[in-house]
């Protein structure tokens, strides 16, 4: 792959990393909560997830997902319903919920959070069968392109994740007290719902 072909990639890849949405929130909130550490396990789940989508899109059957209007319907209403769980979860949570993760299995279910959420937004495989795409040479090893591109673009996500968790780490200090923190929760699951809604009136 050709090295210009990387640097426009990459600028136009991480804004979609660093965008604002329920995965970044997540694990914004997940900082905030439990600590930088769980918060970039966390990720992980994301990270697999996105990585499944790579090699689905790579493979071509991303695209007869797409095509399958039935199926993609299927995918955004689970992550319209999971979003909506999530969203109520936080809204329901205690106020003050700062707190450290001493137990793998606590930071596994973190993860598997992050791997769902992550599964059931059908706007990411849009980003693997349409913005991907666009930085392939057809004339050249498609399947090496891909992993390129595609270990780039997980790489920046881990970039992305971590800034947000930094960014949560931050949050602590003005949401340590029990009124501040439950102020976040909801704002936050107003967001996530906000998300779900809009992903099941978009017509993408």
């Amino acid at each position: 792959m050709e090295i210009w072909t990387l640097l426009f990639f990459i600028p136009a890849c991480f804004a979609l990393n660093m965008t604002p949405g329920p995965n970044n929130l997540l694990s914004m909130n997940n900082a905030r909560c439990y600590g930088f550490k769980s918060a970039f396990i966390a990720g992980l789940g994301r990270i697999t997830a996105f990585a499944v989508m790579i090699a689905l899109a790579a493979s071509g059957l991303a695209v007869v997902l797409y095509a399958s209007e039935t199926l993609f319907f299927a995918i955004k209403l689970f992550g319209v319903l999971y979003l909506l769980w999530i969203a109520v979860s936080l809204w329901r949570s205690e106020s003050s919920p700062v707190s450290e993760i001493d137990t793998n299995q606590n930071r596994f279910g973190l993860a598997k959070q992050e791997f769902i959420l992550a599964s059931g937004n059908p706007k990411a495989i849009l980003i693997f069968t349409a913005f991907l795409p666009q930085f392939v040479d057809v004339s050249a090893n498609v399947h090496q392109q891909f992993f390129v591109l595609g270990c780039t673009f997980l790489a920046l996500e881990m970039t992305a994740i971590s800034i947000y968790a930094v960014f949560g780490i931050y949050l602590r200090q003005w949401f340590a007290k029990p009124r501040m923190a439950k102020r976040f929760n909801k704002a936050c699951a107003a967001f996530l719902a906000f998300s779900g809604l809009n992903l099941l009136l978009s017509r993408q």
